[in-house]
């Protein structure tokens, strides 16, 4: 397992706090002569930090160690309900709410169905104040409370925390997300895109299972990628990197909202595979899964289809197999381009039809020279589950305020 390393001087002694919670929180139950090893840091610069940690109620001793023949070590471990954050997942159906704690498990969660996203203040308005009443219902202590995490669809401005012109919010032109938000709720407040979200929340909760690299296909409105290299997330120069849907695949006649031809986006996204079965199999196979197919209806019948793929209906699972063809050609390339040797598939539109997406995907991936002669691509699910948008939202902040060398997209202190 890849540790960072900290430093012996006293002047970063929040860096060395953030390295060894870090190295707790991954490793489990561990001892202060193991966490020396596993951060580099002096036996002394531990003992100092985790005496820190244990007053600011981060961590607990939690037993022994079984005797080497020496004086048996005490074990430290997470305190889960030393911290907490709220995450909030933007999708234009509803908004997921959800109170993590520490370890990054759920102790409340909402939906809240946007049926008019067309005004980002109603939206914000709304989203905030039934954020205010989960926390109440969950009883966390505010002062244990570390601020809000965004995940939105993207373009993002990182610089100045909106979110621009999102294809799937029309009507949204540059809103202010984060300060809107901030002002909202009072609480300090981290705004990324829904992909890279997902990705840093896969990476916090996943612990030693997603150390390292690895590449995050998020399926939702949408389709986008989040990308872990050396267990660093990548953003990009603008903040926007991972613009899974703009991969070039073979070009057909559905333009993208850029322009172009050839984008996965048109071809991959849940309306796009409705109005697949549409095209090829008729309004008979429709009426037969139940579809309406009207654009207003994209999110019923997209349960609607899932559910029928889930069954094995030869018509649903076509669609769903040609756009995972094409999720898995763009994957071999991005894989291929980041070396990295897995690929994590999250997202609430997955429900009920993972197994196509993952075989067509780890099919794709492996066809590369180098995963054919070096080593194989994995394809897993993601360890969070269809809540990883919002959860990798509320990571934002937890990572932020408690990871080794981290940076937030944007951070804006209420």
């Amino acid at each position: 397992m890849t540790m960072l390393s900290g430093t012996n001087l006293p002047r970063v002694g929040g860096y060395n706090q953030a390295v060894v919670l870090d190295a707790i929180r991954t490793t489990g139950q561990v001892s202060r002569v193991e966490l020396a090893a596993l951060t580099g840091l002096t036996n002394q610069t531990v003992s100092n930090v985790v005496r820190k940690l244990l007053d600011a109620g981060l961590v607990a001793e939690s037993g022994q160690a079984p005797s080497s023949g020496g004086k048996r070590r005490t074990l430290l471990t997470l305190r889960a309900e030393g911290a907490c954050a709220v995450g909030v997942h933007l999708d234009p159906d509803a908004a997921v709410i959800v109170v993590v704690d520490l370890a990054g498990q759920v102790i409340g969660s909402r939906r809240l169905r946007l049926t008019d996203p067309g005004d980002p203040a109603d939206v914000v308005d709304r989203v905030a104040r039934t954020t205010g009443r989960l926390l109440d219902r969950s009883a966390v202590d505010r002062a244990r409370l570390l601020g809000l995490g965004i995940a939105a669809p993207g373009p993002l401005d990182g610089t100045t925390g909106a979110v621009v012109s999102p294809p799937n919010f029309p009507g949204w032109g540059r809103v202010p997300l984060a300060d809107m938000f901030a002002e909202a709720t009072g609480l300090p407040v981290a705004l990324d895109n829904d992909a890279t979200a997902a990705a840093i929340g896969e990476r916090w909760i996943g612990g030693a299972d997603r150390a390292g690299s690895f590449l995050f296909l998020y399926l939702g409105t949408g389709v986008g990628a989040g990308i872990v290299l050396n267990n660093t997330v990548l953003h990009g120069d603008s903040g926007n990197a991972g613009e899974f849907g703009h991969m070039a695949v073979e070009p057909g006649d559905r333009v993208c909202h850029c322009g172009a031809l050839d984008c996965l986006g048109p071809y991959a996204s849940p309306a796009a595979i409705i109005d697949d079965l549409l095209r090829l199999h008729g309004r008979a196979a429709a009426d037969r899964i139940g579809l309406t197919g009207t654009p207003d209806a994209v999110h019923d019948d997209w349960k609607a289809l899932r559910r029928a793929a889930r069954a094995a209906d030869a018509d649903a699972c076509d669609v769903v197999r040609r756009a995972a063809r094409r999720i898995g050609e763009a994957a071999r390339g991005a894989a291929s381009l980041l070396d990295v040797s897995r690929v994590v598939l999250g997202g609430e539109a997955l429900r009920g039809i993972e197994p196509i997406i993952r075989e067509e995907v780890e099919s794709a991936v492996n066809r590369t020279s180098v995963a054919r002669t070096i080593r194989p691509v994995t394809v897993e699910q993601s360890v969070i589950g269809e809540t990883v948008g919002a959860v990798g939202a509320a990571s934002l902040v937890l990572h932020g305020n408690y990871a080794p060398g981290w940076r937030m997209l944007t951070d804006v202190t209420g």
